[in-house]
């Protein structure tokens, strides 16, 4: 049975803190600025050409194409989250453009994962809502079907197949909720025709569920890793990766590319703007890893990685 989330921002305040998805006192004066737009939005973005494609939409929402389905990751089409933290570029498609969706895959319950306003504006575009072990807990009824997939659970559709996978975060969505909702995170693999999307969600650097999930689908066609946010790295680590544990995480998935994702979109940590991919990008040097192998998207870019 579902039950209804409190709105008390105090319980919201504690949640951010505890996860470090807050603004901080140095990038305060950016609650007060319009977010960035986005030139030249792409329209139609199910392209015939492609068999795999994937447009960031900022921070960790994707929309990834593999031949006929089309899926999205953790939308957010908010211009803030949990009312604290402000959007620095606004989303890179906007809502109305955004085809029919096949899965929407929700990796944790935090404010910046679940949006349930952005599953309001979706709305009858989603056909079917995967959420993680205990997860329909925050979802109000809406016009898809919904399924709760605990780790290493599968669910399949049409050959479409949704499998969760371990990453190191946390589950709660208030602080309070803690004690009760301790498995409610999850990364996913995504596989159909043959090609298969790992999706990070949001994760610390744990070598284990990398290699775990690599010796169970030892063929992932492409990473979507988070590298974000960084700072103070005490407070994040538990929680977040760096630009370089996010590369280590690629080599251990034994990935052909990598998208990172969950940076540059909302200021919640200590680190400026551009420090992340600033650092993956000495990463990249530093292990011989070329633009093709990871892909840096800008917000509203689309990249083809298998044409037809």
């Amino acid at each position: 049975m579902r039950r209804t989330s409190p709105s008390s921002v105090a319980l919201l305040a504690l949640s951010l803190a505890a996860v470090g998805c807050r603004p901080f006192a140095s990038s305060m004066s950016l609650l007060f600025r319009t977010p960035e737009e986005v030139p030249h939005k792409i329209t139609q973005p199910v392209r015939a050409d492609a068999r795999l494609a994937v447009l960031w939409v900022g921070h960790a929402t994707a929309l990834v194409q593999i031949d006929d389905k089309v899926f999205l990751t953790d939308p957010v089409f908010t211009n803030t989250v949990g009312q604290l933290s402000k959007r620095v570029v606004e989303p890179g498609i906007r809502v109305e453009d955004v085809p029919p969706l096949d899965v929407v895959l929700i990796s944790h319950m935090h404010y910046d994962h679940l949006s349930l306003e952005s599953l309001r504006m979706l709305g009858p575009r989603i056909h079917r809502l995967v959420v993680p072990e205990g997860g329909l807990t925050y979802v109000p009824d809406g016009p898809y079907a919904d399924v709760e997939l605990p780790r290493w659970s599968a669910f399949e559709e049409d050959g479409l197949r949704v499998t969760a996978v371990p990453v190191r975060h946390v589950g709660f969505r208030y602080g309070a909720d803690s004690a009760w909702m301790r498995h409610s995170y999850t990364g996913y693999v995504v596989e159909y025709h043959g090609i298969t999307v790992y999706f990070g969600g949001d994760t610390g650097y744990e070598p284990k569920n990398f290699e775990a999930t690599a010796a169970r689908f030892p063929h992932i066609d492409l990473a979507l890793l988070p590298i974000g946010p960084i700072e103070p790295r005490a407070f994040m680590a538990p929680s977040h990766e760096d630009p370089g544990e996010a590369l280590l995480a690629f080599a251990a998935l034994k990935a052909r590319w990598m998208v990172p994702i969950h940076f540059a979109t909302f200021v919640n940590s200590t680190d400026a703007l551009g420090d992340a991919k600033a650092a993956l990008e000495r990463g990249m040097l530093a292990r011989g890893l070329t633009a093709e192998q990871v892909r840096i998207l800008a917000i509203g870019e689309q990249h083809v990685f298998v044409a037809r």
